[in-house]
């Protein structure tokens, strides 16, 4: 494998965690979030991805195979939180409003597993980076 080859690979892995991460914080910030129908309620989102297995799927001809992008991003299927709360200006004719069906501790752990993997990355690039001066060290001898 190529030092080009594995340098594309781990960046459109962090390039993917790193939309991840952005999607998790949107849903975060709109944890709270409430409405007056069930349809107006916030969704979590969720990024989609796939898998890079030819030059055709990697787009523009980047001249590699390998990696991972995001094909799309997805409202979580969960249904939404229903509340009871009549005195609420959004409230429904039955008194109900509709929250966000984000759970915090979810959120949070689809936090660290995305950094997890974008330090994996990292960590690839960089072993490469010492392997390859290595390699060039033992050819100057």
């Amino acid at each position: 494998m190529s030092f080009e080859r594995l340098m594309s690979i781990a960046g459109t892995g962090m390039n993917a965690q790193l939309i991840r991460m952005n999607a998790t914080a949107s849903n975060l910030a709109n944890a709270g979030v409430v409405a007056g129908t069930d349809a107006g309620a916030f969704r979590a989102k969720r990024p989609v991805f796939q898998t890079l297995m030819d030059n055709a799927m990697s787009g523009a001809g980047n001249g590699f195979e390998g990696g991972v992008h995001v094909d799309s991003i997805i409202d979580d299927p969960k249904p939404v939180k229903q509340v009871f709360e009549p005195n609420n200006p959004l409230a429904d004719e039955n008194g109900y409003i509709y929250a966000s069906n984000v759970t915090e501790i979810e959120e949070l752990i689809e936090m660290m597993d995305a950094s997890r993997a974008y330090q994996n990355n990292i960590e690839v690039i960089s072993t490469a980076k010492q392997l390859m001066s290595r390699t060039l060290e033992v050819i100057k001898v």
